[in-house]
């Protein structure tokens, strides 16, 4: 797809990340040339979970093929991407896509509800899910997270910086398998992560304080004491339990 920016759709962006969108989508189709179907931005750069100077640009490219020479023009681009705050694109083909929906619901649901497709055909719009696919997805998510705290826990050895990352992690990673579940229930996903929470909190009768918290030690870079950190971890661990066993009886 050899096109120029006349043809990039960016009315819908945010005018901070506008022209660093641009730069890029006019090299993308500059380089990557026939082999380049759709480029498709997605998720916090799109709402107000977006952090000026801290949060990433992600995308998504399709290809007609998954080629060395695509990936090959990704490294080229690589140091000037990193610059501008534009994380490394996840690259799809259409036959992905829907090959995938039976074992990534999560994210192409959550790509699905936040997205904007700049250039080409968007490609995620009319995507269709199984309730039963998606619900089994959340619960070997969260209890993989369940393992991935125990054992980070004691991999930290107690460093409230390293259990403070785990911790802020955990609850990022909880945002979109909470919308997952939102969506198997028919209820509204919002697209900003405190909201999210508030709005599981009501539907799954789950307690979100720490969580929330956690977030805020994120987007304000709060470094709390060892002791805050440490008293963080149970309350976080017994939600994501929790959830777990919810979405286990979860009826779809």
């Amino acid at each position: 797809m050899a096109e120029n920016e006349h043809n990039l759709k960016l009315d819908n962006m945010n005018t901070e990340i506008r022209d660093r969108v641009k730069s890029f989508a006019v090299k993308l189709t500059t380089d990557l040339v026939n082999n380049l179907e759709s480029i498709t931005i997605t998720g916090s750069s799109l709402t107000n979970d977006f952090r000026s100077g801290k949060s990433d640009i992600n995308s998504v490219l399709v290809l007609a093929k998954l080629d060395l020479n695509s990936l090959n023009v990704l490294v080229s681009m690589a140091k000037a991407m990193a610059r501008k705050k534009i994380a490394a694109p996840l690259l799809m083909t259409k036959d992905y896509i829907e090959r995938s929906l039976d074992v990534f619901g999560i994210e192409l649901l959550d790509i699905q509800l936040t997205h904007e497709t700049v250039l080409g055909e968007d490609p995620f719009a009319s995507l269709t899910f199984a309730k039963t696919d998606v619900r089994l997805q959340c619960e070997r998510e969260l209890k993989a997270m369940l393992i991935r705290l125990r054992h980070g826990y004691i991999a930290s050895a107690a460093d409230k910086r390293l259990l403070r990352d785990i911790l802020i992690s955990t609850v990022i990673g909880t945002v979109p398998l909470l919308r997952a579940m939102l969506w198997l229930k028919d209820v509204d996903r919002p697209k900003i992560s405190e909201a999210v929470l508030e709005k599981a909190a009501g539907e799954f009768s789950i307690e979100i304080d720490s969580l929330i918290r956690a977030l805020k030690w994120r987007n304000e870079n709060i470094h709390p004491g060892k002791d805050e950190t440490i008293n963080a971890y149970e309350p976080i661990y017994e939600t994501i339990e929790q959830l777990s066993l919810i979405v286990d009886k979860l009826e779809v």
